[in-house]
């Protein structure tokens, strides 16, 4: 895991709005999400059964996830590495993995070792400054 300093870090918005936004710029929000807390993940590269993400995590300040209104407040930005297995599984009993991917496999190393690490903190904070971009021109982020 590759921890990012950007000025993301602290600032607060409008879940839903937010969210709206950051879904063109190809995020999504992690499969680990509660009430409370949650995390926009965005594909930097994926070759192979090799992924590497953004992962930008938030809490919710007011309100509920579920509720579009609800107030989020940014943490700290980082880049993570997932390794799965491609192709077919042996013991797999379902269509999806005869297909050679099932997306519901648990990756072999959810925080495998990142090569070229220079590379990838640029990448993130790349995406980072185009996801602060997008949300300053639509007036999303509170001053907190």
């Amino acid at each position: 895991m590759l921890k990012l300093q950007t000025e993301l870090e602290g600032q607060t918005a409008s879940f839903g709005v937010v969210s709206d936004c950051i879904r063109e710029l190809g995020y999504h929000i992690g499969g680990n999400w509660d009430y409370d807390r949650g995390c926009f993940d965005h594909i930097l590269c994926q070759e192979g059964g090799e992924t590497i993400y953004i992962r930008i995590p938030f809490f919710v300040t007011q309100g509920e996830l579920d509720d579009y209104e609800a107030s989020i407040k940014f943490g700290t930005p980082y880049i993570i590495k997932h390794v799965v297995h491609v192709g077919l599984d042996r013991d797999g009993d379902s269509l999806l993995d005869a297909t050679g991917f099932s997306q519901f496999q648990q990756p072999i190393d959810k925080d495998g070792k990142i090569i070229n690490k220079n590379r990838w903190i640029h990448a993130g904070e790349v995406a980072v400054k185009d996801l602060l971009d997008c949300m300053y021109a639509q007036n999303l982020l509170k001053s907190s």
